[in-house]
């Protein structure tokens, strides 16, 4: 019998690299940060303080001593939400048009574009 081929589909998110958005499910809930990498593959988000978890590092050479380090865990992007500084309001997404006919990112609740 033949393997089936896994092919990783590459999803649309709705955000990118340098947003700030807020948790808005899971135990981090209501917490906010900045998205520091974006797994599109996996539909997953890395945010600045969110879903630490305990990395044992092993020692590299004899000299180096092994540590113990925290470090940011992947999330699903649909349990974080872009959140504005101004209003201090998470909102979801929509997209639209601004002068120059350019395609942008605006939040629904207050207006503010994003992009």
């Amino acid at each position: 019998m033949a393997k089936k081929k896994s092919t990783a589909k590459r999803y649309k998110m709705h955000v990118k690299k340098g947003d700030t958005v807020q948790v808005i499910a899971g135990k981090d809930k209501a917490k906010v940060g900045e998205v520091i990498d974006v797994l599109p593959k996996l539909s997953q988000v890395v945010v600045e303080g969110v879903n630490m978890k305990t990395k044992h590092v092993k020692p590299r050479s004899e000299s180096e001593s092994g540590q113990i380090s925290t470090v940011e865990f992947p999330i699903h992007s649909s349990n974080v939400m872009l959140y504005s500084n101004k209003e201090n309001v998470a909102s979801r997404v929509c997209y639209t048009f601004d002068d120059s006919g350019r395609k942008v990112r605006m939040l629904k609740k207050t207006g503010e574009i994003i992009d």
